[in-house]
């Protein structure tokens, strides 16, 4: 007994090393985010990568609040289209899903199969270009940051997954009691999926926020610039300055102009707001991840 009781921990010292060292792994590498943001970019050439650093200075942000009203524009911009584009694909997504992982509904496998194949094989940048601009007359508004992205085939089958494992004696009882389908969908269906809602809201949420391609495609105007576009163009104007000092055609003090620094300023500006949510969602995230995982 004394000995198993010693195996049992040793065995949960090992665990919680291991633990340890993987969150030691996923943490360093954002401190050291956070400690070159407020660097010296000399300091940086010089010395290399720090965990802490040599000289303290917030010359990074200040370079990227040159322009506040257009920051903040592009956040409130970022922020409109991920609650928007969250709440209006994580709907059409369960709706969707819903309708395939209902085994009484003869059409679910060729449907299903229809989704699954346009995750392997999609149309392709040309038409989706032509449908956005030629067809829906979208572009340079915020349904064309929105619309696109409404329905991912992943998300489709992830949620039709979570969906198939809800006994269909809970459907039947509600027909019982008179419910049609849009009842026994928002009030039976979706009151017990609030986990695997909360984990691909999250999902779809990621896309949204972290997108900035279908702005570089469709948005031409500067009060509608998300956050991720505007960031990468101020580092697009960035590398182009850096490239012009190095060729000698503009005479500017290189010591002067961030670039590392203002990477990794512009990662901490662009993480905040997702690092600020995620907390609150955690335990429907890892619920989501493990529920349906057992079958009983």
């Amino acid at each position: 007994m004394e000995l198993h009781r010693k195996k049992h921990g040793f065995s949960n010292w090992l665990i919680h090393l291991w633990f340890i060292v993987f969150s030691l792994f996923c943490i360093i590498p954002f401190l050291y985010v956070i400690s070159i943001s407020f660097s010296k970019e000399t300091d940086i050439a010089l010395h290399g990568y720090q965990l802490i650093p040599k000289t303290f200075t917030t010359f990074a942000y200040e370079y990227l609040f040159e322009s506040p009203k257009v920051l903040i524009s592009s956040y409130l911009v970022s922020i409109a289209v991920t609650v928007l584009g969250t709440i209006l694909s994580l709907i059409i997504t369960a709706k969707l899903a819903y309708v395939l992982s209902r085994k009484d509904f003869r059409g679910s496998k060729p449907m299903s199969f229809f989704v699954f194949f346009t995750l392997l094989f999609s149309g392709g940048l040309v038409p989706w270009f032509i449908l956005i601009k030629n067809f829906l007359h979208i572009d340079d508004t915020i349904l064309s940051l929105i619309l696109p992205y409404v329905i991912m085939p992943w998300h489709v089958l992830l949620m039709k997954g979570f969906l198939s494992d809800i006994p269909p004696a809970l459907i039947e009882s509600g027909k019982i009691d008179g419910a049609g389908e849009w009842r026994i969908f928002y009030n039976i269906i979706l009151p017990i999926s609030k986990p695997a809602m909360a984990t691909l809201g999250l999902f779809i949420a990621f896309v949204y926020w972290n997108d900035w391609y279908l702005a570089l495609l469709y948005i031409d105007s500067p009060n509608l610039v998300p956050l991720q576009y505007m960031l990468y163009r101020i580092m697009n104007n960035i590398q182009f300055l850096s490239t012009s000092l190095q060729s000698g055609n503009i005479s500017i003090d290189l010591s002067k102009m961030p670039n590392e620094t203002a990477r990794m300023a512009m990662a901490m500006l662009a993480a905040g707001p997702i690092l600020f949510v995620f907390p609150f969602f955690q335990k429907y995230f890892i619920k989501g991840l493990t529920v349906g995982a057992v079958k009983g």
